[in-house]
């Protein structure tokens, strides 16, 4: 990971950390953020930059839902980051705001893809998962 991505990663962690520890143990806060990730998308979805965002942010809900649901379980790490990148993408308060265009969706995902990469295995896990599951 590049060095720059990995501070904002950090950065991130800073900013979000205390909250994402406190919402990772609360349920329903956690299904209220993927509904408000959701309606993120929907309204931003006509932005080239979220459209790009919209796959790892697609997986990562559906990965989240599986493990509330009790269907595929992940480690916690993986959930904790997981979540922190949602925030991060949800939140109106980041490093860059997301009214500048580009450059405000660049933080998010740069955010978003720095943790894809770090959970990408338990991500390959979910996927293999997920595809014996339509059968």
């Amino acid at each position: 990971m590049e060095k720059r991505t990995i501070k904002l990663l950090e950065k991130a962690k800073l900013l979000f950390g205390k909250q994402v520890d406190a919402l990772v143990r609360q349920e329903e806060k956690v299904r209220e953020l993927l509904v408000n990730v959701g309606k993120k998308i929907n309204q931003a979805g006509q932005n080239q930059y979220v459209k790009r965002l919209i796959e790892p942010v697609s997986v990562f809900i559906r990965m989240v839902k599986s493990h509330l649901n009790g269907e595929h379980k992940l480690s916690g790490s993986t959930l904790g980051l997981i979540i922190l990148g949602l925030v991060y993408f949800v939140s109106p308060i980041d490093i860059i705001p997301d009214f500048l265009g580009f450059f405000g969706f660049a933080d998010d995902f740069s955010v978003i893809l720095a943790i894809y990469a770090k959970v990408k295995e338990e991500v390959g896990d979910f996927l293999d998962w997920e595809r014996t599951q339509s059968k």
